[in-house]
């Protein structure tokens, strides 16, 4: 008889967590109309657009000052970026913006920090800390 109960309750959690976890809802949404050209030009100056704003907060300014880069060098790299890398970026600025309280502050100094760091590595710079 006990083999029998076991058996059953095998079977029937078996089915139970097929139907409970296989059972996923359909998500949907809208697709734009506009062609893929549009939209990474649109998007690419949206990026800059961004990435511009961040670089001109004292902060920042302050940080490139620091490590020996100047606005022209700043620019002339941006310039030379392919859009994953302008994206990335943007994306990266989007939470230096954001600010807010003490975390946010301190995942915008890190998001600073990165940035400088991916700029310098990009213009061939290195960092010595002693």
């Amino acid at each position: 008889m006990l083999k029998f109960l076991t058996r059953r309750t095998l079977v029937l959690s078996v089915a139970l967590w097929f139907f409970a976890f296989n059972s996923a809802p359909a998500v949907a949404g809208l697709v734009g109309s506009k062609p893929p050209s549009e939209v990474s030009s649109t998007s690419r100056e949206e990026d800059l657009s961004k990435i511009q704003r961040v670089l001109e907060s004292k902060e920042v300014q302050e940080k490139l000052k620091a490590y020996g880069l100047t606005k022209e060098e700043v620019e002339n790299k941006l310039s030379q970026l392919n859009d994953e890398q302008i994206h990335l970026l943007a994306k990266a600025s989007d939470k230096v913006l954001a600010g807010g309280d003490v975390l946010g502050f301190t995942i915008g100094v890190l998001i600073v920090a990165i940035l400088v760091v991916v700029l310098l590595r990009l213009l061939n710079k290195e960092i010595i800390i002693r």
